[in-house]
């Protein structure tokens, strides 16, 4: 319950939190809000988000999640890395195709496959409460779950990439709301508030149903490399190969239209920042290209190079979407951005650094480096180290703010 609680928070709640900050803050979205930190740093927020949920790690996943449901169970151990390439460059060959001339075919497929995957979903879950493939025993919690287990859970929520993607594309639906009449910045944070409470608590629902059904699978497999795995295998326990072969489908549609979106969303992001760069389809065939190869390193090792980066990244925008939220207060003062934010990322650095490879860290320099966060900062050693120097920083930079009185305005 404590894991679960913790991975809620940052699977669910910060990226509901995201949304409501780009409407609260009057932003006009993630680089206008990274911006009032410094224009530089707006750019880099923006690409390195981005980038993260787009080519480099989010994008990959969804072909290497939609392999590992549909085809990776029914082939021998000595084909799977073959037909990971094939099926990726399938999977890709089609998204380019889509992602060069975007169709409202999409929009349809959405509306089909999303209320037919929670279908399935819902049967599986009433399916698995009412016959468990065994008991959760304390046998199999390993790890920092031993320990610290809301904090494993907390930061095994980066690894969904929402609260980034929040940031991202929170925009849409303040503007979707904006669309709809609401002007004043309170009523659209109410109307987020409002549209968003279902989702939260479906999500919930979801989240903590698939942790309780992972949970009580150690009765019956062994504990998987990935959740990709570990539902493939549920699903083949309860409804045989007919339910194997009909998640596949679902999810393998439903990723490869996640995948469309991706490309489509990184590639005009980056013309309208670079507009002098590349054309829209030059960045949609990079983006694909770059997608489809990390995608044949496989979705394990995906997750394992994904979290240093989410170790790095997630502090800043869990600071930045606070800073949005508490604006108003400060009257959007940069310095109150500037001294939070530096503070921040000093540590968040240290944090990606000690999630790299054990090899790599234990060069001396970095070495060097982590022992002395280790030594005096706090909750370092469990990737939290960040939060009381983002809260100094927001205090330093709050009454700075108030001796000079100086208010930036956007």
């Amino acid at each position: 319950m404590p894991a679960t609680l913790g991975f809620l928070v940052t699977g669910i709640g910060l990226p509901f939190l995201g949304v409501v900050a780009i409407g609260v803050s009057k932003s006009d979205g993630l680089f206008d809000l990274a911006s009032r930190v410094h224009p530089i740093y707006g750019i880099f927020m923006t690409v390195a988000l981005y980038m993260t949920i787009g080519p480099f790690f989010a994008l990959p996943r969804t072909g290497t999640v939609s392999y590992e449901i549909g085809i990776a169970p029914y082939l021998p151990s000595q084909y799977q890395t073959i037909g990971l390439l094939l099926f990726t460059v399938i999977f890709f060959a089609i998204a380019l195709a889509f992602s060069m001339k975007p169709t409202k075919i999409l929009i349809w497929v959405g509306k089909i496959l999303n209320p037919l995957f929670l279908v399935f979903l819902a049967i599986l879950i009433v399916t698995a409460f009412l016959k468990p493939m065994g008991v959760i025993s304390e046998a199999a919690v390993h790890g920092n779950y031993v320990t610290e287990p809301f904090i494993t859970g907390f930061t095994q929520g980066y690894n969904t990439m929402d609260a980034l993607a929040s940031l991202a594309f929170g925009i849409i639906v303040v503007q979707t709301i904006k669309g709809l009449g609401v002007r004043n910045p309170s009523n659209i944070a109410i109307d987020t508030i409002k549209s968003g409470i279902v989702s939260v608590i479906l999500m919930a629902v979801i989240y903590g149903s698939l942790a309780y059904i992972g949970a009580t699978s150690v009765g019956q497999f062994e504990v998987s490399e990935n959740g990709g795995i570990a539902l493939a295998q549920i699903a083949q326990h309860y409804f045989g190969s007919f339910g194997s072969v009909l998640l596949a489908i679902i999810v393998t549609v439903a990723c490869l239209k996640t995948a469309i979106g991706l490309i489509t969303a990184c590639s005009e992001t980056f013309c309208e920042m670079f507009p002098n760069s590349f054309s829209y389809r030059t960045y949609v065939i990079l983006f694909t290209l770059l997608a489809c190869g990390i995608a044949n390193v496989g979705l394990t090792k995906i997750i394992s190079l994904s979290i240093p980066v989410l170790m790095f990244l997630y502090p800043l925008a869990i600071t930045l979407i606070f800073l949005a939220l508490l604006s108003p207060l400060f009257k959007n003062r940069q310095v109150v951005y500037v001294t939070t934010t530096i503070f921040t990322i000093f540590v968040s650095i240290a944090d990606g650094l000690n999630a790299l490879p054990a090899g790599i860290k234990s060069i001396s320099f970095i070495d060097n480096i982590l022992a002395f966060y280790s030594r005096y900062l706090p909750l370092f050693d469990i990737g939290m180290g960040w939060v009381f120097p983002a809260i100094l920083g927001l205090i330093i930079g709050w009454i700075i703010s108030l001796v000079k009185k100086q208010e930036l305005r956007f």
